[in-house]
């Protein structure tokens, strides 16, 4: 007999069809009944044991978090909430929970708990509501760049380049931490390690992917990155996945087109996809901003939210006439921004990313032409010296989710700015060579996974987002 899914059933019409269904308790009641879910979906399905004709052992093994299989027939349901149901014929215990130590019970927990259970996280529907978004981001995202003719790329995890210049690198090594080598100055001796220098884990593909776009066309990288930055807020984490297209021979405004165009694309991919989960997380999301001080709580719910950047033309705005708009506004003339904007060169903080978002323009925003100083080596200078071809894109209740630039393509302006930065120019030999080899204006941008997936399913902490969060002191799993 065919085996269905809780998601097949509930949107069946098969009356009085024999079936058969494994999932896990979520909770037996009466002795009858038992809800039962797969993780095919948010919605759990009814079956409907007849305990007088079950065994009694049996029915004390129906606990909250045992997986079971049941055989019946799926019949038109006369309760509330449901379609169908399932009148159990047969039923048998796949795998017993005890009660008593299984600590996902059917009660609303803290989302500390669970990130300390983050092992069995997944089996409440907030978190099975998640990681289906997540799923689907996933594809969509898959999705868009193979139709629109990128090829994917997978970038070095293991790296001797640091492509930020930031240095928060978690070093690679296979010394002996108890007798590291030293040389004639007294410091380890790196030759004697595995790759024969310092490596680490990258902090982005992007110099990589650069190399590659300069052959490929258009190439795109996902997968995971990592950040040695000791910061314990609700936005970073120390491992985390990213989205880095590059394409030769697009300046920075073809790069914001492109963006713009992926965002919507995924999202509105998402809101097509994931009904039952946003309605569900939406919901959740309701009920926690009423804990919230009124001046707390957000002025748009999760699906309106998505929506908004979905239906809505993002607007570019140079920085210089943001830093004016901002300078000038009222929230900063009363001081109410905690880093008050004085003077051009500021760097941009989320309240003011989110002011220019939600209260000016009151749509997504494309900030663009940043001051070079507060930018990475590797954006292409603009001709008044002082200003790079960087945008970032702003979104309401996070600020930035997406940076990107046209790249510096000329050999002389890149090698004058890593010298200004004292970056070692020989660790960049190979990122140079394509300076020197055909070079072109080529542009790309970042997006950082977890921050796509926390605006979408509206989760308050970063590290509800991904299935085993790594975050400083915390490694567990």
């Amino acid at each position: 007999m065919k085996k269905f899914t809780v998601a097949e059933l509930l949107s069946s019409t098969n009356y009085l069809t024999e079936v058969t269904l494994n999932g896990w308790v979520r909770t037996f009641r009466a002795n009858r009944f038992i809800a039962v879910n797969d993780g095919s979906t948010i919605n759990n399905i009814q079956c409907v044991v007849d305990f007088e004709n079950t065994d009694e052992n049996t029915l004390k093994r129906i606990t909250t978090g045992a997986a079971i299989t049941v055989k019946g027939t799926l019949v038109e349901s006369l309760g509330k909430g449901q379609n169908v149901e399932i009148q159990v014929s047969e039923i048998k215990i796949l795998g017993d929970s005890n009660p008593d130590e299984y600590p996902i019970q059917p009660k609303k927990h803290s989302l500390e708990f669970l990130r300390e259970n983050a092992h069995l996280r997944v089996r409440t529907n907030t978190f099975s509501a998640v990681m289906r978004v997540r799923s689907a981001l996933a594809f969509a995202v898959h999705k868009y760049f193979t139709e629109k003719g990128f090829y994917y790329f997978n970038a070095p995890i293991i790296t001797g380049s640091d492509a930020e210049g930031a240095g928060e690198m978690f070093g690679v090594s296979t010394l002996d931490q108890n007798n590291l080598p030293k040389n004639e100055d007294g410091k380890v001796d790196t030759t004697k390690d595995f790759f024969g220098k310092t490596t680490n884990l990258t902090v982005s593909g992007q110099l990589e992917a650069e190399t590659y776009a300069m052959a490929l066309g258009k190439v795109y990288t996902f997968g995971p990155t990592f950040r040695a930055e000791n910061s314990n807020t609700t936005r970073h984490l120390s491992e985390f996945w990213m989205i880095e297209p590059e394409v030769a021979f697009n300046n920075l405004d073809d790069n914001m087109d492109l963006s713009e165009d992926f965002i919507k694309s995924v999202i509105n991919y998402t809101l097509e996809n994931c009904k039952d989960d946003l309605a569900f997380l939406e919901n959740r999301l309701q009920q926690e901003e009423k804990t919230k001080p009124a001046k707390d709580r957000s002025e748009m719910l999760l699906i309106e939210k998505l929506n908004f950047v979905a239906n809505n033309n993002f607007k570019r705005v140079s920085y210089t006439e943001a830093i004016d708009i901002l300078r000038n506004c009222k929230p900063n003339k009363k001081k109410k921004f905690q880093y008050l904007i004085n003077e051009w060169g500021a760097d941009l903080q989320s309240e003011h990313e989110r002011y220019l978002v939600e209260k000016h323009f009151k749509c997504p925003v494309i900030l663009f032409d940043y001051p070079a100083n507060i930018k990475a080596f590797y954006m292409r200078l603009n001709e008044d010296g002082k200003t790079v071809r960087a945008m970032d894109v702003l979104f309401p209740g996070i600020g930035e989710i997406v940076g990107g630039s046209q790249r510096e393509e000329r050999l002389d302006v890149l090698k004058q700015k890593i010298a200004d930065l004292h970056i070692d120019e020989k660790e960049l030999w190979w990122y140079l060579d394509t300076r020197k080899f055909g070079t072109a204006v080529h542009s790309g941008f970042g997006l950082g996974f977890e921050r796509l997936v926390q605006f979408t399913t509206g989760m308050g902490n970063i590290r509800d987002v991904i299935p085993y969060p790594r975050y400083p002191q915390n490694a567990e799993f």
